[in-house]
């Protein structure tokens, strides 16, 4: 078992001491020999920081709202980003790239282009992947959503495309996001915006599970959700959940936290005890999709307290992940501000990832890498 001892007040300041000029040497035993940005030593990178068995992952950025912005695919033009998704991380998860609307576009046409890319691309580099996502209420194509389907046809669609996703990257995928937010802040089911709950009922989550694991019996299947960091009404209502479905032998390997924080509330303090009763449960934990975002100054550049701030969050979800014995897998959601997906969806909130946009690091950044070395160390 990992051990606790990491996670000291001596610990948590050196995170919170980290430079707030990115390139500039970092307290610590690798002071005074700094590697310049993104440069090829190994004690420069996170995957490297890690302890072993660890995987420090993040997003691939593509698809989704990337398409209407103003700059081509990020992940298959832009060579700095490849460059740095290759050296740093020992993960990946496809943004966008594997959900219904991208790899399904129409109902017998699957385009398997950008996720086979992704694949390819992780396979070179030692990383693992994994696979986002299966069932959602959202990103769905229209073909399906406004389709005039029987049960038995949905049911059928449903299986036939587990079956063959699943099945194309069996044993190449480390981690399935099987199940993603189905529950709604208060711990119901999303019975009337998840097309596959609200017709062909609460058992299709179990089926979805079973199907998964036929097609790739070693993945690791998961349900996934925002807003479960913290011991609530929703993280409540998987817990249950995934003791029914594990009386009953359903194949359920995993609970993630996605993790979309923000600086305008305080942070989830209870994260790792959340985390804790899902690993007492037998399931392996993680978090899946970290950012922190923060109200930005009209000059559009964060304080340097903001970005202190920003790093203690950083840190203290790492540290709770490595707290936990069964939390093997820590995924930012992407790791440059140039693609990220906060400023789309959270008007005058941005600055979430742990590099500028020019790929600069930030103070987060140092405090994820300085965690991960205390722990790797112990």
């Amino acid at each position: 078992m990992r051990s606790l001892r990491f996670a000291t007040a001596a610990v948590a300041a050196v995170a919170l001491s980290v430079p707030l000029v990115a390139g500039t040497a970092t307290a610590g035993p690798s002071a005074g020999r700094q590697a310049a940005p993104h440069s090829e030593a190994r004690f420069d990178r996170l995957r490297s920081a890690a302890p072993e068995g660890f995987y420090v992952g993040t997003a691939v950025a593509g698809g989704g709202h990337h398409l209407e912005q103003d700059y081509p695919d990020p992940f298959t033009s832009d060579k700095e980003y490849r460059k740095i998704l290759g050296r740093q991380f020992s993960s990946v998860s496809p943004e966008n790239q594997m959900k219904w609307e991208f790899l399904h576009p129409e109902r017998d046409r699957y385009d398997f282009k950008a996720a086979d890319a992704i694949v390819a691309f992780a396979e070179r580099h030692g990383q693992v992947v994994r696979g986002h996502t299966l069932l959602w209420h959202s990103q769905n194509p229209a073909w399906l959503e406004q389709g005039d389907f029987s049960k038995e046809e949905l049911r059928a669609i449903l299986r036939e495309h587990i079956t063959t996703v699943v099945g194309r990257y069996a044993g190449r995928i480390q981690q399935w996001d099987v199940a993603n937010e189905i529950f709604d802040d208060r711990g119901t089911l999303r019975t009337q915006d998840n097309i596959w709950i609200r017709e062909l009922g609460p058992g299709i989550v179990a089926d979805a599970f079973r199907w998964v694991h036929e097609a790739d019996p070693k993945a690791k299947l998961f349900f996934n959700d925002y807003g479960v960091e913290s011991v609530n009404a929703k993280s409540n209502a998987y817990y249950a959940l995934t003791q029914d479905l594990l009386a009953q032998g359903v194949p359920v390997h995993g609970f993630s936290v996605q993790a979309h924080l923000s600086t305008r509330y305080g942070f989830p303090g209870d994260l790792e005890q959340n985390l804790r009763r899902f690993d007492a449960l037998g399931l392996e934990t993680a978090v899946t999709e970290l950012d922190v975002r923060m109200d930005l100054p009209e000059s559009g550049v964060p304080t340097d307290a903001q970005q202190k701030q920003q790093a203690d969050y950083y840190r203290r979800a790492l540290s709770a992940c490595l707290a936990v014995e069964g939390c093997n897998s820590f995924t930012i959601w992407g790791f440059t501000d140039k693609y990220s997906w906060v400023p789309v969806f959270f008007q005058g909130e941005g600055s979430a990832t742990v590099m500028t946009e020019e790929f600069d690091r930030k103070p987060a950044f140092y405090a994820l890498r300085s965690t991960l070395k205390a722990a790797r160390e112990d």
